[in-house]
């Protein structure tokens, strides 16, 4: 606001709480460009016996709010099928305090930054990290915006510098000198041990000229997560459960990819898009592996029947999609039924609707199909008593889960 850089960083899940407030000042700042994807670099911290996003419920969580440590909070919620209020929230200034209360025992969980997770891991007999980055690959996305008279009057300026930051992203992404380089780079400006540089490096995918154009979807044929969906989705989250958004401009209105456009010279194999993630096919151990998350599909088959009908597509797509391209976990999908009727009946029907949800998000997301465990339990996992028809119908149910240990 006053004027003392031109270009600022943040991130493009979180730029919900900030734009509006900049535009509301008189200020008209547009995102130019992405700079990495967090891979590690974030973590949940939990105490002992904290095993799943679940139980968290009732917890203490530290946590700063309207950074992408909330952002985190906020996906890890939505996965389990919770909010804010299902936890007690500790707010702090930041993840290097979050940290400090975990330490202090202040706290049962903790979103914080790497290497902070490993210290309070050290620090908290028992503790662990329930998650990072590394496994949700795809909420916290870093990008640079400037003000919008800036960006139109330096175009060349600003296009030099995307280059030449895209540059050397991919040399650090493929040359283990240049990355050593940088390392050295890092630790001599910022005074700090090399191996804490160069973990800090490779906590991040440095993005390319391609991760760009997929991500601003210049092309029109994007892949994955687009900076718009995490704009829109997490600004949802945040407008839910917070009082952070005054108000969310559309992701054209914020955005002037000019520059970015102007850029031709990054071709080749080191500047393409990072390629999608593939599995195999789930070992028996991965089958019954503990969920990390688990949320119930809001989808209500007719009697007898595993065909989906468009509507609960649609509860689908809000409810599970965003969940399943955030995360790199396998994915399994548990049919459940009541007593009902003949056990082996219900359970295969059961599967038969587990199949129809991932074979739908398969189909329509192009979600590696082997990515999918899909579990038919019939009537032998109740989360209630088949005596009444209020437990028959929470019996009725489609899981959706996050398996704890991801497999690539």
């Amino acid at each position: 606001k006053s004027g003392e850089c031109n270009l600022m960083w943040q991130t493009a899940d979180a730029l919900s709480t900030e734009v509006g407030n900049l535009i509301n000042a008189g200020f008209h700042p547009v995102v130019a460009f992405q700079s990495d994807w967090s891979r590690g670099g974030d973590a949940v911290v939990v105490v002992r016996g904290i095993n799943s996003f679940n139980e968290l419920r009732g917890k203490r969580v530290a946590v700063a709010f309207g950074t992408p440590s909330h952002t985190f909070l906020l996906r890890m919620l939505q996965a389990a099928n919770m909010s804010l209020k299902d936890i007690t929230v500790v707010e702090v200034a930041s993840a290097i305090d979050a940290a400090t209360a975990f330490k202090a025992g202040r706290v049962d969980a903790a979103v914080v930054w790497s290497p902070d997770d490993q210290d309070c891991v050290q620090n908290v007999p028992g503790s662990k990290v329930l998650t990072s980055t590394r496994e949700a690959t795809h909420i916290i996305a870093d990008i640079f915006y400037a003000e919008r008279d800036w960006v139109q009057s330096h175009q060349r300026e600003l296009a030099s510098l995307i280059e030449g930051w895209m540059r050397g992203a991919a040399e650090i992404n493929n040359d283990p000198k240049a990355k050593e380089k940088a390392v050295a780079i890092l630790a001599a400006g910022l005074n700090q041990a090399e191996d804490l540089m160069r973990n800090a490096i490779n906590n991040a995918r440095l993005t390319t000229y391609g991760d760009n154009v997929n991500f601003f979807n210049l092309k029109g044929n994007a892949t994955g997560v687009t900076g718009e969906m995490l704009y829109l989705e997490t600004g949802k989250l945040f407008e839910q459960n917070t009082n952070l958004v005054s108000h969310m401009p559309s992701w054209r209105e914020i955005t002037d990819l000019t520059a970015l456009r102007s850029i031709t010279s990054l071709t080749g194999r080191e500047h393409a898009a990072e390629s999608g993630e593939r599995y195999e096919v789930a070992t028996q151990t991965e089958r019954v592996a503990p969920a990390l998350s688990v949320k119930p599909a809001p989808v209500h088959f007719e009697t007898g029947s595993a065909v989906l009908s468009e509507t609960d597509k649609s509860l689908i797509d809000l409810a599970f999609v965003p969940i399943a391209r955030s995360y790199s976990n396998r994915i399994r999908i548990e049919g459940n039924t009541d007593s009902t009727g003949s056990r082996e009946v219900n359970r295969r029907l059961s599967e038969a609707r587990a199949r129809s949800v991932r074979d739908y998000l398969v189909q329509m997301y192009q979600i590696d199909p082997n990515r999918f465990v899909v579990v038919g339990n019939g009537p032998d996992k109740p989360v209630a008593s088949n005596d009444t028809p209020d437990g028959r119908a929470k019996n009725r149910r489609t899981e959706f889960q996050l398996i704890g240990a991801p497999s690539k």
